[in-house]
C-alpha cells in the first residue's frame, strides 16, 4: 500500500509557475507581485453534506477547486495559488488519481498552483485554502452597494439546485435539461473574468453558493441596504426548458445554491459597460432589480405588480 508520501508525490506534486518554492517542504514560498493585496478563501467539502459519497472522483476533483476559484472571482481578484487538505477513508490509487486529474485540469484552466497541503485518513473530505492577487484596493466586497444600484446576476442560477432535485428523483427533466443541470452542478464555472472585469464597476458582489436570495442577504446586510428583486426580470424560462415543475424551477432559481455565479450591483450609469462586458464575454447578465434605502428590507415584485416581503434565505449547514 502507498505511503502518505507517495501519494502526494505520485498525484499532487506537480510543476509551479507562481513560486520560489512549492510542495516538497515545511511550507510554501510566494512572492506576491508588487502593488497587489493578496485575497484568500477557505471552503471545506465533506461527504454526504456537499457531495454524494459515490460521486465521480474526476467531477469531484474539478469542483473542489472551482468553488474556491469562485470566491476569488467574486472578489475580483486574479487566483495564483492553492493548497489542498484532504482525508481519505483508503488510499484508493485509482481514485487518488482521477480526483487528481479534475484538481489539476482545474487548476490549468485557471492558471492556478497547487503548492501544498494535507493528507491523512478520515472520512472523506476535502478542505482547500486558495490565494489569489488584487490591485491595492480594487477589491469588490460585500459592504459597497448604494440605495439606486442596480442588482445583477451572471449566467443562470438554479440549474445546479435542479440538478440536484433530479438527483435526488424529486425532478422530471427532459433528456437535454437533466445534462445542463448535472454539468451545471458538478462542473461549476468560476466567473473569473467576469469579476476581472467588473473591477472598477461593480459596487459589491459576492458568489451565489447558498442561494440567489440568501447570499443577496449578506449584501444587503453588509451594505445596510434593502433591495426590491423583479420577478419577471429573473431567468426562469431557461429552467422551465428543462422540463421542470414552475414551482420548483422558481424555488431553485431563488433559494437553491451551488451555482456559483456572479451576483453585483452597479450604479445605473454602468448600465451601458456592463452590457459591454457580457457580450465580450459570451455571458447572460441579467439586471434583475434594485437596491433601496430601508436597510434589510428584501421585496419582490411579481410579474403582477403585486410587492410583498420574502425572507433571504439560503441553505444553512445548521438550519
Amino acid at each position: 500500500m502507498p505511503s502518505e508520501f507517495d501519494l502526494i508525490r505520485r498525484h499532487f506534486d506537480h510543476d509551479a509557475a507562481h513560486c520560489d518554492l512549492a510542495v516538497g517542504d515545511d511550507a510554501a514560498l510566494m512572492r506576491p507581485r508588487p502593488g497587489m493585496q493578496l485575497a484568500v478563501s477557505t471552503d471545506m467539502l465533506v461527504a454526504g453534506t456537499h457531495f454524494f459519497a459515490d460521486a465521480d472522483p474526476a467531477l469531484l476533483g474539478w469542483k473542489t477547486l472551482a468553488v474556491n476559484v469562485s470566491d476569488l472571482a467574486a472578489m475580483g481578484a486574479e487566483p495564483r495559488w492553492a493548497l489542498l487538505a484532504i482525508a481519505l477513508p483508503a488510499a484508493d490509487e485509482a481514485w487518488i488519481a482521477a480526483f487528481a486529474g479534475g484538481l489539476f485540469e482545474c487548476a490549468r484552466a485557471h492558471d492556478v498552483d497547487l503548492v501544498g497541503g494535507d493528507t491523512t485518513r478520515g472520512p472523506l473530505n476535502m478542505t482547500v485554502t486558495i490565494i489569489g492577487e488584487v490591485p491595492l484596493g480594487a477589491a469588490i466586497t460585500r459592504s459597497g452597494g448604494r440605495p439606486g444600484d442596480d442588482l445583477w446576476v451572471s449566467g443562470q442560477p438554479g440549474l445546479a439546485a435542479l440538478g440536484l432535485a433530479a438527483l435526488r428523483g424529486e425532478a422530471k427533466l427532459d433528456d437535454d435539461g437533466r445534462r445542463r443541470c448535472l454539468d451545471a452542478l458538478h462542473r461549476p464555472q468560476p466567473r473569473v473574468a467576469l469579476g476581472l472585469a467588473l473591477r472598477g464597476i461593480a459596487s459589491a458582489m459576492l458568489d451565489v453558493s447558498d442561494g440567489l436570495l440568501g447570499d443577496l442577504g449578506h449584501i444587503l446586510e453588509r451594505s445596510a441596504v434593502g433591495a426590491v428583486v423583479e420577478v419577471a426580470a429573473l431567468p426562469l424560462a431557461p429552467l422551465l426548458a428543462t422540463g421542470a415543475d414552475a414551482a420548483l424551477a422558481r424555488r431553485c432559481l431563488l433559494s437553491g445554491g451551488d451555482d456559483y455565479e456572479l451576483l453585483f450591483t452597479a450604479p445605473p450609469a454602468q448600465r451601458p459597460a456592463i452590457q459591454a462586458i457580457g457580450r465580450r464575454l459570451d455571458l447572460p447578465l441579467h439586471r434583475i432589480g434594485q437596491l433601496s434605502g430601508e436597510p434589510g428590507a428584501l421585496l419582490l415584485r411579481e410579474t403582477d405588480g403585486r410587492l410583498h416581503p420574502s425572507a433571504a434565505t439560503g441553505y444553512d449547514h445548521f438550519g
